[in-house]
């Protein structure tokens, strides 16, 4: 035997399992279940965003008969925070989470340009790749010093470019440039930092860099002198190899019959530039007997 019970739905109950699904920048998308399993009529629910930051409230109807309920927050602010509250229309029981929205990206290409007395910072501007950002808003900086260890606040600006002065000698600094921070300090882009440390050894930065390119002198010097020196000794044995070459073909031009003496003269390469009367010559042979030589 059994029995079918139909239990009474109580509209008093809140909305369960609530939860964020995906945020962005400016939108976050959430979800929840129906405070009972299988609603057999549309239930209105009421989405309360109150901003902490700003300390502001906004208030969304939703109308949903599924027993899973998706809503997207949109026109949220990068770097925002919220707490977010889900309850029936009747003002039931409620659920509530808090959404930390995305942040503004990091400024690209942050690099230092070193002067005589100071620095100066460069970045690309973040509107290239943020829509949410106006360049009206700005950038701040914030310097680390990590002999001190002490982090300082340099001031903000709405240029792409920062220059810092005073800085010590023997100190590492480390830089960040990021969004402004709006509303207390709460709402901040995501912060670049770059590692400064050409005082590291206590020296000027143009010190360092002349440095360097005596250093660098001072390995390619040698290096193309040693090159030099050997292609001059592969041309002096070019050079001997040419006129030993000659001189073997000069004494054995020599060493063929010569017609105006009637005779064969041979001579050996040890033999030439020198005029020795006295040396014998091979005679004897008539013109009519062939000559040969082996």
């Amino acid at each position: 035997d059994y029995v079918v019970v139909k239990m009474i739905p109580d509209n008093r109950l809140p909305p369960r399992h609530l939860h964020s699904v995906r945020t962005g920048k400016t939108f976050a998308v959430i979800k929840w279940e129906s405070p009972y399993d299988s609603p057999d009529q549309d239930m209105l629910y009421a989405v309360a965003v109150k901003d902490l930051v700003r300390k502001t409230d906004k208030i969304y109807k939703v109308k949903s008969r599924n027993s899973t309920v998706e809503y997207t927050i949109k026109k949220l602010e990068p770097g925002g925070k919220y707490h977010v509250i889900v309850q029936l229309g009747n003002m039931s029981k409620e659920s509530s989470m808090k959404i930390n929205t995305v942040p503004l990206s990091a400024p690209d290409a942050l690099k230092i340009i070193t002067e005589n007395d100071h620095i100066l910072l460069f970045w690309k501007s973040l509107a290239l790749k943020e829509s949410n950002f106006n360049e009206s808003r700005g950038y701040e900086i914030h310097m680390f010093d990590s002999l001190m260890n002490i982090t300082a606040y340099l001031g903000n600006t709405t240029e792409n470019f920062f220059k810092v002065s005073n800085l010590k000698m023997g100190h590492n600094y480390s830089f960040s440039v990021q969004a402004r921070c709006l509303y207390g300090g709460q709402m901040c882009g995501e912060p670049a930092t770059l590692l400064y440390d050409e005082l590291g050894t206590g020296k000027d930065a143009s010190a360092t860099k002349s440095g360097q390119a005596t250093d660098v002198a001072a390995i390619v010097v040698p290096v193309l002198f040693l090159l030099l020196v050997t292609l001059g000794i592969g041309f002096v044995v070019l050079y001997m190899r040419h006129r030993r070459l000659q001189n073997s073909f000069t004494a054995f031009a020599n060493s063929h019959y010569s017609s105006r003496l009637g005779s064969a003269i041979f001579s050996s390469g040890d033999d030439l530039g020198d005029e020795d009367d006295e040396a014998p010559m091979i005679t004897g042979f008539s013109d009519d007997v062939p000559m040969v030589i082996a």
